[in-house]
């Protein structure tokens, strides 16, 4: 006889509003100007995502110099350094920046905060492509790094009373918490971000996965090893009490013997997993236990953003 076994399907979970619009506008770039077109690095970070657009007819590289001046090139959804769009002008490259819009908030932020004299400190990984972009929005020193809040105890700024804190959009809201609250209890006149850095769909996917932690044996979150918020949300899930909580990027990778005996597992996936890796893993579940998905919402999510101007005129 078949195990029974319920799938609790956290939502919000999957695409995110600024993923959408990054993978646009490389699918409408192909479109307007035809194969290839060049992306700088991933342009979400997604094996199966990126795959499918080379596919199409992107090619992914690391580097600008990596491009022809005579094709067009994008800059990823996770930011670039002020550098980089220079250099592509300085070659007179058509250039497409997918950089997600609540990254970009960031960037003006650190920017408008720099002008009035402030030095900033970002909370983010280092190296993260997101946070390479941020940083590299102000000149070298600038900008300081920490990452734990034992960093916070070690930092060395330039004037104590003259601070801003930024952070990257995918951090775990808790852990994050946890670092604002070293660096205001060190630097009591640090500025915090007009509204909060983290963007809403890691913090939505964040809640969910609380929501159905207490009711699961098991957790697997469907998401990239280098996908900042797939691996928040894996610790997310520990940190809630599941035991057992793995980062899949699909089906294949599932564990089963780590699975046995289980009688309640959750699925989620990370900001940049589109919705067929779901569908493929609650497949791969029904084809070895009698299963019942039930659907645990804590959030609705309407958010959209329009794609560059360069993409809506004729070519």
């Amino acid at each position: 006889m078949t195990q029974a076994l319920t799938l609790y399907l956290a939502a919000p979970r999957g695409f995110c509003a600024g993923v959408d619009r990054a993978i646009k506008i490389v699918e409408l770039a192909l479109q307007k100007w035809g194969a290839p077109v060049y992306v700088r690095h991933e342009i979400v970070h997604n094996k199966y995502v990126v795959d499918g657009l080379r596919a199409q007819g992107a090619v992914f590289v690391e580097e600008l110099d990596e491009c022809p001046v005579d094709r067009p090139v994008i800059f990823s959804a996770h930011g670039v350094p002020k550098s980089v769009p220079a250099a592509a002008e300085a070659r007179h490259m058509i250039a497409v920046d997918a950089t997600c819009p609540l990254v970009t908030k960031v960037h003006n932020e650190a920017a408008r905060h720099s002008e009035a004299g402030l030095q900033m400190v970002m909370i983010g990984h280092a190296g993260h492509p997101e946070t390479v972009g941020t940083m590299g929005q102000l000149p070298e020193g600038e900008v300081l790094l920490v990452e734990t809040a034992e960093d916070v105890v070690h930092l060395q700024v330039r004037d104590p009373e003259r601070l801003a804190y930024i952070t990257q959009t995918t951090l775990s809201v808790d852990d994050t918490a946890g670092i604002v609250a070293a660096l205001q209890a060190r630097f009591p006149s640090i500025v915090a971000p007009h509204k909060e850095d983290i963007c809403y769909a890691t913090t939505n996917r964040q809640a969910a996965v609380k929501a159905i932690a207490g009711k699961i044996d098991a957790l697997l979150v469907i998401g990239a090893p280098n996908s900042s918020n797939s691996r928040r949300l894996v610790e997310v899930g520990r940190a809630a009490g599941c035991a057992y909580a793995q980062l899949v990027q699909r089906a294949a990778d599932i564990d089963w013997r780590a699975l046995e005996g289980i009688r309640a597992v959750g699925v989620t996936a990370g900001a940049s997993a589109p919705e067929d890796l779901v569908n493929e893993v609650i497949a791969a579940f029904r084809a070895r236990y009698d299963l019942a998905v039930e659907l645990v919402e804590t959030a609705q999510e309407h958010v959209e953003f329009k794609v560059p101007r360069i993409l809506r005129e004729p070519a």
